[in-house]
């Protein structure tokens, strides 16, 4: 987490980071890299949190997506109840901002 976290601060950012406790590990920064605080790391935690979160929702949203694929090919037609599962599967990420919307997102039932 404490990786993302400076990546999400500077993406190019070249270090090495000994231990995963932020009050704990040290640091090497590389190739000029400007050091950045452990504040302004650790800040960066809830929203690391949340890319996870949603990382780990959007995988599950598309295999569930991909277990109905072959029904929405071409030569298929698909019912009401199917378009809309899948219209709501697609959907199911809207609108979320926080880890606590991601975990209480319930997923629509496969008709």
């Amino acid at each position: 987490m404490i990786i993302n976290a400076i990546l999400k601060i500077n993406p190019n950012a070249s270090v090495t980071v000994r231990g995963d406790d932020i009050n704990t590990c040290t640091f090497e920064w590389h190739n000029g890299t400007t050091p950045i605080s452990k504040a302004d790391i650790e800040a960066q935690f809830t929203a690391v949190e949340f890319d996870t979160a949603m990382e780990d929702l959007r995988s599950k949203r598309n295999k569930l997506l991909a277990d109905t694929d072959h029904l929405a090919l071409s030569d298929q037609t698909l019912s009401d109840d199917m378009r809309t599962y899948r219209q709501d599967l697609r959907d199911i990420t809207n609108g979320l901002t926080t880890i606590e919307d991601v975990n209480a997102v319930v997923f629509p039932t496969k008709p």
